[in-house]
């Protein structure tokens, strides 16, 4: 289980600015813990970003991003009270998806 994803979606002006905090571990396969076994690899792949249905980002990512990322960036094109899916997809499989408004 997956804990939910920090975000914020602040309009200035004609631009969105998101800022979000993903939870997750981000294990690169090449760790090894205390008794010197290799942790097995477990980050996220995919991360897509949706306004109210239509995409603004898309980005792949790897296993060199560090624990928690924490992503920022800016688009045009909404207004305040409109819906901000954040998802992602990672190399196991596993998904998450948080929604916010923005203000």
């Amino acid at each position: 289980m997956s804990y939910p994803m920090k975000i914020r979606a602040t309009l200035s002006g004609d631009k969105v600015e998101v800022k979000a905090l993903i939870a997750h571990e981000m294990e690169t396969g090449f760790r090894k813990d205390t008794a010197g076994t290799l942790v097995p690899a477990h980050y996220i792949q995919l991360v897509t970003i949706q306004c109210n249905g239509k995409s603004v980002l898309s980005a792949q990512w790897g296993p060199s991003v560090s624990k928690n990322p924490f992503l920022t960036f800016r688009f045009s094109g909404a207004k305040k009270g409109e819906k901000l899916n954040i998802t992602w997809q990672d190399n196991l499989g596993e998904t998450r998806s948080d929604e916010v408004a923005i203000t």
